[in-house]
């Protein structure tokens, strides 16, 4: 997977072949075969380990901050997540950007695992409203919304080159995330009668 990545971070998804990653790789095409169907099984398997340590480094960090206020929880949250994209940037831009061209399988997944962020983004807030009466709760559709709206952030980002840097939207992801955690509905108005 190292050596896939490799190889799309020199020519991308579409132009990278299967002789180039093995190359990256320092294996023979019958090992390549031996773990995986095709180029884009190679993808899919690449995202589905990358997003899961992902996850799991956002996990680690809101256990870490469980005693904190809220909002330090979710800055070390946005925080993880985003450090962890900017230690391999060859990786972001294969999650971020090729998952985004490379065909309908990778379209479902990358569905599914924007679910899997917006399911844990849920039991995030679902543990931080025990402790935090401020903290509002949010739906699986406004979870989602909030993780899509992250990833194009993300993704725009990543397009713009390597002068523009991932970093620089913490303070916007972390401003979307208190912003819709503590916005409350306005009561509807009593109608008055004529």
């Amino acid at each position: 997977m190292e050596g896939f990545v490799l190889a799309l971070a020199e020519k991308g998804y579409a132009l990278a072949t299967i002789a180039d990653i093995v190359a990256k790789a320092r294996v023979s095409k019958r090992t390549f075969y031996e773990h995986f169907a095709d180029k884009e099984a190679c993808l899919l398997a690449t995202y589905k380990d990358a997003t899961t340590r992902m996850q799991a480094a956002m996990a680690h960090a809101f256990e870490l901050h469980a005693g904190a206020a809220w909002p330090a929880q979710v800055d070390a949250v946005i925080d993880a997540y985003v450090t962890a994209l900017e230690s391999t940037p060859a990786l972001t831009r294969a999650c971020l950007v090729e998952m985004a061209a490379a065909g309908p399988r990778a379209l479902r997944m990358r569905r599914e695992v924007h679910e899997a962020f917006a399911t844990q983004l849920r039991a995030f807030v679902d543990h931080a409203r025990k402790r935090h009466p401020e903290v509002g709760a949010i739906s699986a559709p406004l979870a989602t919304a909030i993780v899509g709206g992250v990833d194009e952030l993300l993704l725009a980002q990543v397009e713009r080159g390597p002068q523009h840097r991932l970093a620089d939207l913490r303070e916007t992801a972390s401003h979307l995330l208190r912003a819709v955690l503590t916005y409350r509905r306005p009561s509807a108005k009593p109608q008055r009668s004529r």
